[in-house]
């Protein structure tokens, strides 16, 4: 396999929303927008309680594009003007297709809040297809234990298939675009290489610890660093 070499490793900038602080991996000055790729935060780890609760976003609108949320620890709420009531818990993707317009409100459960815990998460902004910018909304809701999951051979390493394919196995998300997204956890002496088609913008984030990137790079903890590759080859590898 000819692996894609790496074009840019960037460093999150901190932006505020709101009272809240996190990390932008994208855009910034080093890796701007990437079709389909809008926008990239990371927020927390936060501790939650009844004298600090920050997140808690009430109803804001979304048109155009898709707001997807990878919580990694903690529980939200999600409603929505589709009538959508949900509560997404660590290891859950919430996935909205925003399409001509949808309304909704999210923020830290009542009983998360009483009872203390650590919130942190992804949102990702993906870009729709400008046939399907004005498609009817849509939202999705799969929980850690219906996913799809690839476990190495040293059984060292864990692949989450969220959406698209690796190695035959499929993601249970519905994507109106050719999308392959992925969660993993890799322990210490771990190594995948990934597959991807040529055609496709690939982006590699760091939530913690450190890796090496195409056994040439390394993403540093703490740094929270985003890898872009080049679309010279059809894969990239992790170790």
């Amino acid at each position: 396999m000819l692996l894609n070499s790496i074009k840019t490793v960037g460093r999150s900038d901190l932006v505020s929303m709101g009272p809240v602080r996190l990390r932008q991996p994208i855009p910034t000055q080093e890796i701007d927008q990437i079709d389909p790729f809008v926008l990239l935060h990371h927020y927390g780890p936060y501790e939650i309680n009844e004298l600090n609760n920050p997140f808690d976003l009430g109803p804001h609108p979304h048109r155009g594009f898709e707001p997807i949320t990878f919580l990694i620890q903690g529980e939200q709420l999600h409603r929505d003007s589709l009538g959508n009531e949900s509560i997404v818990k660590g290891g859950d993707v919430q996935w909205t297709t925003a399409g001509r317009g949808i309304i909704h409100a999210e923020g830290p459960t009542k009983e998360f809040v009483e009872r203390g815990g650590i919130l942190e998460g992804i949102q990702l902004w993906l870009n729709l297809p400008a046939e399907k910018k004005m498609m009817t909304a849509n939202y999705q809701h799969v929980k850690e234990e219906d996913f799809n999951k690839i476990i190495s051979e040293d059984s060292k390493t864990s692949i989450k298939v969220i959406a698209g394919q690796l190695n035959e196995v499929k993601g249970k998300i519905e994507t109106q675009s050719p999308v392959n997204a992925f969660m993993i956890d890799m322990e210490q002496g771990g190594n995948y290489t990934f597959e991807v088609p040529e055609s496709h913008q690939s982006l590699v984030y760091l939530l913690d610890g450190e890796v090496l990137v195409n056994e040439e790079v390394i993403l540093e903890k703490g740094q929270n660093q985003l890898t872009r590759f080049n679309q010279d080859g059809n894969g990239f590898s992790i170790s």
